[in-house]
């Protein structure tokens, strides 16, 4: 998804430069409002036998493992939400994407 939007953006400013009064190689626009994206703040897991039903095989994933405790978070869920909180083995974390 992340380079979907780049893409789009870049469509937007090349299509239509005089819109905004700058070159499109000086402007930033934002196309999505502060907090639009919202973090999953409460992660529900499953199994890695469950998660063969709707995960790809060679799906990557950030895996961590804090005092035995572990956990994978899927790359291609953390492209639409960006931001996981957890707590992993006692300790709060925040995995980004």
């Amino acid at each position: 998804m992340p380079r979907m939007n780049s893409f789009l953006f870049a469509l937007i400013v090349l299509a239509f430069p005089a819109l905004s009064g700058a070159s499109p190689e000086t402007e930033i626009r934002t196309l999505l409002p502060k907090d639009a994206i919202p973090a999953i703040d409460a992660p529900e897991y499953v199994g890695a036998k469950d998660a063969d039903g709707f995960m790809r095989p060679d799906e990557m994933v950030i895996g961590i493992n804090i005092k035995g405790d572990k956990r994978a978070y899927s790359v291609p869920l953390l492209s639409s939400h960006e931001i996981v909180n957890d707590v992993v083995g006692g300790s709060a974390v925040s995995v980004t994407w």
